[in-house]
């Protein structure tokens, strides 16, 4: 037996009742948009009815919307502080769009510190002005390296979640919103309908549907012919009714359950409220330590530069160039001076040869030609000693200093 031909029938069966399926579910929906946008336009020219949201959820939905405006704005914001440059903002973006890892680059503070850097290696290392320039150099790029954690730590601990928000939650938000509209819109529809069914129906009670009395040619009675079809067609309206009442019933339930949806979403933003304020706790705490580590460095910078000035200031404010001020401290008496008193326990006396302010409570500020003892303590740096003026202690630079015998 062939069984070939009734395979092909089934699937000829199969389509052709998939294909009605589609058509009905496509009609219906026409019906049903075109519903939707009828009862929009009537509500806008004032010709129909609009069901109110309550109170509480209009404030939630405005919350919503306050919040997504003000998260769109500082998340910019942010990120122009990140990076001020907006190309490279716009390369980012399309890197991340493209789902692909942008090319490293040296930021602002790493290109100022190789061009320091690569100048003092230039000018030479054993120069003052060289030497100060790569130190310069070498702090910039710390300060580079902070700002690069600054950014990873801020992108991570506070553009990620607000960009969540806004690319999730919110998202989920608005299409929720979406269906609120249009079961709305679909339960003022039913309600119009079943008010015009309600008329139809009273003026078809005020009708007599019932003949003339007596033998009567309906020929001669045309008018009452008229009436009696007009009468059925209002009868039809009675079989509405009970459609347009159950019809109400059903878009009321649905609409009742998608504001409980929607309110539970709105509801939500109050904790969304809660992750972005630790978010923001997360940001400070990352500007904090940023800003912390820049001082350190700057400091560390000017005590280190503070140990061979290229230039001094006298009293009158006239720059003294460091080679005609400052000794050689490579040779002769005053540099075996400097290392026997590092060598000893003991301390000397010291003629200050340069106004010096001290860059902190452990240093001690000089005054030129006053006279200060020094001495030497374990673990200092070498171009460093310990100096007391009276009951004041602090440490003082040596190329600011010339022992006295």
């Amino acid at each position: 037996m062939n069984l070939l031909p009734c395979f092909g029938n089934s699937k000829l069966t199969l389509a052709k009742l998939a294909m009605d399926f589609n058509v009905k579910r496509f009609a219906a929906d026409a019906g049903t948009f075109l519903s939707r946008a009828v009862q929009f336009t009537e509500e806008k020219l004032g010709q129909a009815e609009k069901t109110e949201l309550d109170a509480h959820l209009e404030n939630l939905l405005g919350r919503a919307e306050c919040t997504k405006h003000w998260t769109e704005k500082i998340m910019k914001q942010t990120e122009v502080l990140l990076q001020p440059n907006p190309n490279v903002r716009i390369e980012e973006f399309l890197y991340e769009k493209l789902e692909k890892k942008a090319p490293t680059r040296m930021n602002n503070h790493e290109l100022l510190g190789q061009s320091m850097i690569d100048s003092g290696n230039e000018f030479g290392p054993g120069t003052a002005y060289g030497n100060a320039l790569i130190k310069c150099g070498e702090t910039e790029k710390q300060i580079g390296g902070a700002e690069r954690e600054l950014i990873q730590s801020s992108a991570i601990n506070f553009l990620t979640p607000f960009r969540n928000f806004l690319e999730g939650d919110f998202k989920t938000i608005l299409k929720e919103r979406k269906l609120l509209q249009n079961k709305r819109l679909d339960l003022d529809a039913a309600k119009t309908r079943l008010k015009k069914a309600r008329v139809a129906d009273a003026r078809a009670a005020q009708l007599n549907s019932s003949p003339p009395p007596g033998d009567v040619d309906y020929a001669v009675h045309f008018s009452y012919m008229l009436n009696f079809l007009h009468v059925k067609w209002l009868k039809m309206w009675t079989e509405e009714l009970k459609k347009a009442e159950q019809e109400l019933r059903i878009t009321q339930s649905e609409f009742d359950r998608q504001a409980e949806i929607t309110r539970l979403l709105l509801e939500g933003v109050s904790s969304t409220h809660a992750h972005h304020l630790r978010c923001l706790t997360d940001f400070v705490e990352a500007q904090t330590t940023y800003y912390a580590q820049c001082y350190q460095y700057m400091v560390d910078l000017q005590k280190q530069l503070g140990s061979f000035p290229s230039t001094f200031s006298s009293n009158n404010n006239q720059s003294i160039p460091l080679s005609a001020s400052l000794p050689a401290p490579v040779a002769g008496r005053a540099s075996s001076g400097f290392s026997e008193l590092r060598n000893s326990s003991g301390s000397r006396k010291a003629r200050v040869l340069y106004d010096y302010d001290a860059a902190g409570s452990s240093e001690l500020s000089l005054l030129a030609d006053e006279v200060i003892m020094v001495s030497s303590v374990p673990g200092m740096d070498s171009d460093w000693l310990m100096g007391e003026r009276g009951s004041q202690k602090g440490k003082v630079p040596i190329t600011y200093l010339e022992l006295l015998n």
